[in-house]
């Protein structure tokens, strides 16, 4: 009977005890650990937490995964979605459910692309495909700059942009071909022979935006990467984010941390360009003089050893003297030629300068987040716009769009 026990005796637990008891003997008892199951009840609620259960054939359970722990996760999973993740077994006090705390997640069969990874990159270091002695040198001023990539990629549109931006005078020919899927590979193979047959280009950047360790695989496939490294032209490979390593990377010529930093490292600004022919204009006019002071001083020293009679003094004279002065006119020349030569490119480049393009005429759209407006499709009417001129600037609303380009 229930009135016949001795409650002095016995230990009544509240439900909140029992539940920090259990919760409390899950955590001391069941360290980190792994799981494998497949993802269902997927919701990503407004504070940023992710909410779904794991199952298999027979069970599920609730999981959790914080927002400090999901921002390192590279793509958000999906229902169906079969994943092994890191976690700890906890108990959800307010109501008794226990349930996994998620610290990291991979998609499953992950470990098996790390072993493949690992093993292709100890084989080719092993060859010697990695070695610094085999790395070509880029080009200081490439002339025409090849781009290896998806035409449909984001990312193509930043590299032309910076390398427009640093120089516009530079070339640019694009090799499409997709990087991502069962055609990549051979893609990307086929684009690199395609630019080292036709020869027109000074360096190639293979690039492609970021994404998980299966969007990004087709730089880690052997073949690729015997072809970057067969490549008689320089290739920079720009792949993915900083994090992301590839294949392609080690067997590259160089490897930027981003394609935007690949565009960045082989472009040279106007700024560097007219500083390196004010280098070179000072160094060759050094050198010059400095063999013009050698060839007089050669001159004196002719001069003082002459013991021949008065006569055939004055005729060996004239002789170094006409000398002397042919060399300083062949070198004046020269030099001239030179220095009208860099006069050119500084006016050149000097042409090519925004502000001189403003100061014809022209001006600059701007919209509210700074980015130049060359076209009236990407504007809305009431859009904000500023304009800006050699001297000056206005702001503007939009009140009227006129597609027609004749308008």
């Amino acid at each position: 009977m229930i009135n016949d026990f001795n409650s002095a005796e016995i230990k009544i637990f509240s439900i909140t005890e029992i539940n920090k008891l259990v919760k409390q003997l899950l955590q001391d008892n069941f360290p980190t650990i792994w799981v494998k199951g497949e993802i269902s009840n997927f919701i990503e609620a407004s504070s940023g937490h992710w909410y779904f259960s794991l199952k298999d054939n027979n069970a599920q359970v609730r999981c959790t995964m914080f927002k400090g722990q999901n921002n390192e996760v590279k793509r958000i999973p999906k229902n169906g979605d079969m994943i092994e993740a890191q976690c700890k077994i906890g108990l959800y006090e307010q109501r008794g459910d226990y349930q996994l705390n998620i610290s990291s997640l991979q998609q499953a069969g992950l470990g098996k692309l790390f072993e493949e990874f690992n093993l292709l990159k100890q084989k080719l270091d092993k060859e010697g495909l990695f070695d610094d002695h085999y790395k070509k040198t880029l080009p200081s001023y490439p002339n025409t700059i090849g781009i290896i990539t998806s035409p449909d990629a984001a990312v193509l549109r930043d590299i032309i942009i910076t390398l427009k931006r640093r120089n516009k005078s530079l070339k640019i020919i694009i090799y499409p071909t997709p990087v991502q899927g069962q055609a990549a590979p051979k893609g990307i193979i086929d684009a690199i022979k395609i630019a080292n047959q036709r020869n027109e280009v000074d360096v190639l950047i293979l690039c492609r935006g970021g994404g998980s360790i299966e969007d990004l695989w087709s730089f880690n496939e052997e073949l690729v990467a015997r072809q970057i490294f067969s490549s008689k032209l320089p290739i920079i490979t720009g792949v993915g984010h900083q994090t992301d390593i590839t294949i392609s990377d080690f067997v590259s010529d160089l490897r930027a941390a981003t394609p935007t930093a690949a565009a960045e490292i082989i472009s040279s600004s106007h700024e560097e360009l007219i500083g390196s022919l004010e280098y070179f204009e000072s160094n060759l006019t050094n050198i010059i003089q400095h063999k013009i002071d050698e060839l007089n001083q050669k001159i004196d020293l002719l001069e003082k050893g002459l013991l021949s009679p008065a006569q055939k003094i004055m005729i060996q004279y004239d002789l170094i003297i006409g000398f002397k002065n042919r060399i300083q006119m062949a070198i004046n020349s020269q030099l001239q030629k030179y220095q009208e030569q860099i006069k050119s490119y500084k006016q050149n480049l000097n042409y090519l300068n925004p502000n001189e393009i403003l100061a014809r005429g022209y001006s600059i759209v701007l919209n509210q987040n700074k980015k130049i407006i060359n076209k009236a499709s990407v504007l809305n009417l009431s859009d904000k716009i500023k304009i800006k001129f050699y001297e000056g600037n206005v702001e503007a609303n939009i009140t009227k769009i006129n597609q027609d380009k004749e308008s």
